[in-house]
């Protein structure tokens, strides 16, 4: 009774919920709805989590949902309003090895203090809470958990935030404390972030996280974080008009990372070993470079060796010349 009347709020709490996660940044927060789900090695097998939050009464159930059957295994309730970190990649905040995951208050990023709650889903018991004075966000996490990264973000004023302009702060997990500095890329001192991220995509062993962002008034950009390495990389695309960069994706093919239009068509290649951009080309189909190859040079070698047999060379040459090309005859 009790599994089937907290999948029941979990259904009202995906329909609360629905308005705050569909943003498009890492500052909203996501509960209810798909939660996340852990890898096939996780014990129990594949299980999702689900944040559900009673507003009325501030607290938030934790919920832990076999993928098999849809029953509420485990529960973890929690005083307050939490939820799974929003990213254009949708909720995350479970680590890859299924050992941490990180909630984050809903007022993270616009109230000060900036709060989260370390989870061990396992055991569906507190690690530790963090608490960051500023006005903070998730962003990423090593693999194993033991660096975060949030996202800090400038005040405009007294009483405003400015959610535009930020840096990356890295949170060392086992000291339990902010990290001094930022996480920049050290071969562009001069690169301000500014914008808001499109879209993002991660390496398969969950050390590289790329995210697209938005860059209004300049040039949109890859920022590519080293969560191991604790390095960052900004990489500059040459696209003016950002009307339509809502209809890019990222994705990684060994160490090149494509960027590509929603319809599938290509638009750049970036190196991830040396950073460099790239036109992509569409793959697949016939080469027309060939055919044009074909056509500019194939007919006049064919028709040396014919003229040579019927001694008409300057006679077919001019008919050549008059002619249009015909492909398909070439090609059958």
């Amino acid at each position: 009774m009790l599994a089937k009347l907290t999948l029941a709020l979990c259904v009202l709490g995906a329909l609360a919920a629905a308005p705050a996660a569909a943003g498009d940044g890492p500052l909203f927060v996501s509960q209810g709805y798909q939660g996340v789900v852990s890898g096939p090695s996780f014990p129990g097998g594949l299980t999702r989590f689900v944040p559900v939050s009673d507003y009325s009464a501030n607290d938030t159930q934790l919920l832990s949902i076999s993928t098999k059957d849809g029953t509420v295994e485990r529960q973890l309730g929690l005083v307050g309003n939490w939820g799974l970190p929003y990213t254009p990649a949708g909720a995350e905040g479970l680590s890859l090895d299924g050992k941490t995951l990180v909630l984050a208050d809903t007022s993270s990023g616009q109230m000060s203090p900036s709060r989260f709650m370390v989870v061990d889903p396992r055991t569906m018991r507190i690690v530790r809470p963090i608490t960051l004075n500023g006005y903070f966000s998730f962003d990423a996490m090593s693999p194993d958990a033991s660096r975060l990264y949030f996202i800090q973000y400038t005040k405009s004023s007294v009483n405003s935030v400015d959610l535009n302009h930020y840096i990356v702060r890295a949170y060392d997990l086992k000291s339990n404390r902010l990290l001094p500095g930022r996480i920049a890329d050290r071969t562009q001192k001069s690169w301000v972030m500014h914008g808001s991220p499109v879209t993002r995509t991660a390496s398969a062993d969950g050390r590289w996280v790329y995210t697209l962002y938005m860059n209004p008034g300049g040039y949109p950009f890859i920022h590519a974080l080293d969560t191991v390495g604790g390095v960052a990389h900004c990489v500059g695309l040459p696209m003016g008009n950002q009307n339509g960069i809502y209809n890019i994706r990222l994705a990684l093919h060994g160490r090149t990372l494509s960027v590509h239009w929603l319809s599938g068509r290509p638009f750049v290649n970036v190196d991830t070993t040396t950073w460099r951009v790239s036109p992509a080309h569409r793959t697949g189909g016939f080469p027309w470079w060939t055919l044009a190859f074909l056509v500019v040079l194939v007919p006049p070698a064919l028709l040396v060796r014919r003229s040579r047999r019927n001694g008409r060379l300057e006679h077919e040459l001019a008919e050549i010349l008059q002619e249009e090309p015909r492909p398909r005859e070439l090609i059958s």
